[in-house]
């Protein structure tokens, strides 16, 4: 391998030991961005292990196709119209990782060989050699796009064959993104493709932004994506937490997400109580999240722009207060009210800020809940989210559709205030995951069974 690729794997993998070692699941991350054939818009995932990479994908296609492109029917599109939108916002992804001034990018490619024995085989599959023959294929290229790559292709030859190309441009990266379009179709594009945004990231950045030095990208033996993989693609950044800015614990500053994403992530572990998810991805710029079980990553998303209006007071306080409660308690100690006032430019000269801890502690007992925090200074603020409104939920995988067929699963969402009555819906996991965000949410399939989750 080349000294970058060895540094790539370390990063994915972990370190490799011994000729010809392999993590079993890099068979099923070998496999490229294919469009299904029974709904045009959506990215099959062929087995267990890529979602991290995929479903981030396709949530971005999704926003560029929803809300960017002027197609009228979003679930029809033409072939070159499913390769602009691809190509297009895997630049948009590889963008938001890069962090040089320069708008320099690095992608992975298959490199080439003079060596003519090995010439058709090394070839740039988005370059096909005229002499060969149409039998022939180029790394990671077959007749039909199928998970498994070809058995010349191992673990390490795989990583012998691609070479780091740099771009200097953003008009660059999408001309070259583009004319890669084969690559990422085929055998390995989902890998390719994020070797390149680690390339452009920079290994040691990521290094630095990732918690535990000893974490790798892909669980090497079951073959997740960890947070900080799926972070990195939604926000930029590869911190390994889901709440909002940096928090202190016991001298350790541990890192999270700085800033509004584009698309949100809800986790099935928030109704666990293993985490708890900020505002910032809970409350993204577009209504796509992303939603995530134990082991898999789908997609729920809706065109109801109202879900996702800019952030209210009330909301605003919510976060702010939470900052100061880093172990989700849904208290501070009374000290901390005027930092959170002062956060909020709030009124916080002492004697105010002290008629506050009596009135919002009355029994003295040093704390500030954040209940009667909210009600004191941001009573009554209506949200102008709707009531009812149309959603899709999306999973990648054949064999948790209906028939094996990749479609998405149309339904209606209805939002009730908890005094009202509730409707009487399955408690499925899409639902208990979607209830961190929407506690009193109820949903109507538009099928006879629910979505899977997983």
């Amino acid at each position: 391998m080349s000294e970058f690729s060895r540094e790539v794997v370390e990063l994915v993998w972990g370190r490799q030991t011994g000729a010809g070692a392999a993590p079993s699941p890099f068979r099923r991350w070998s496999q490229g961005f294919v469009f299904s054939e029974t709904e045009r818009t959506a990215l099959e995932q062929f087995e267990g292990g890529p979602c991290a990479v995929i479903a981030p994908v396709q949530a971005f296609v999704l926003k560029n196709l929803l809300f960017n492109a002027e197609n009228a029917n979003w679930r029809e599109i033409s072939e070159e119209e499913q390769k602009s939108l691809l190509c297009s916002t895997l630049s948009e992804l590889l963008e938001s990782a890069c962090q040089s001034q320069a708008h320099t990018f690095s992608l992975a490619a298959w490199s080439r060989r003079k060596n003519a024995d090995v010439a058709v085989e090394n070839a740039d599959p988005s370059q096909p050699e005229p002499s060969r023959s149409t039998e022939q294929h180029t790394p990671g290229e077959s007749r039909s796009h199928t998970a498994l790559p070809a058995e010349e292709i191992g673990f390490d030859r795989f990583h012998s064959l691609i070479h780091k190309q740099t771009v200097s441009s953003v008009c660059e990266l999408r001309e070259v993104v583009l004319s890669l379009y084969d690559s990422w179709r085929n055998k390995f594009g989902v890998l390719l493709f994020l070797y390149s945004v680690i390339l452009t990231k920079g290994i040691e950045n990521i290094r630095n932004e990732i918690e535990d030095p000893s974490e790798t990208l892909i669980e090497p033996v079951f073959g997740h994506g960890s947070q900080s993989l799926i972070n990195l693609l939604l926000s930029g950044r590869a911190a390994s937490n889901v709440w909002d800015g940096d928090r202190e614990c016991s001298g350790m500053r541990l890192k999270g997400i700085h800033e509004q994403a584009s698309v949100g992530f809800l986790t099935l572990m928030e109704s666990l109580r293993y985490c708890k998810v900020g505002s910032f991805l809970k409350s993204p710029k577009y209504p796509i999240w992303i939603l995530g079980s134990e082991t898999h990553l789908s997609v729920f998303f809706t065109k109801e722009l109202a879900l996702v209006a800019p952030e209210s007071p009330s909301e605003q306080a919510r976060r702010v207060f939470q900052t100061y409660d880093p172990e989700d308690k849904g208290f501070i100690p009374g000290t901390l009210l005027e930092d959170v006032m002062k956060a909020l430019d709030l009124v916080s000269e002492p004697e105010y800020v002290n008629l506050m801890k009596s009135k919002l502690d009355p029994e003295g007992l040093g704390i500030v809940l954040l209940g009667p925090f909210l009600v004191e200074f941001f009573p009554d603020q209506e949200s102008g989210v709707p009531d009812s409104f149309s959603v899709f939920h999306y999973n990648g995988l054949k064999q948790s559709n209906h028939n094996e067929k990749v479609c998405y699963v149309e339904g209606t969402v209805l939002l009730l205030g908890f005094e009202d009555p509730m409707v009487r819906t399955d408690d499925t996991p899409v639902k208990r995951c979607l209830q961190t965000k929407w506690p009193y949410i109820e949903l109507l399939w538009t099928t006879e069974r629910s979505p899977s989750l997983n």
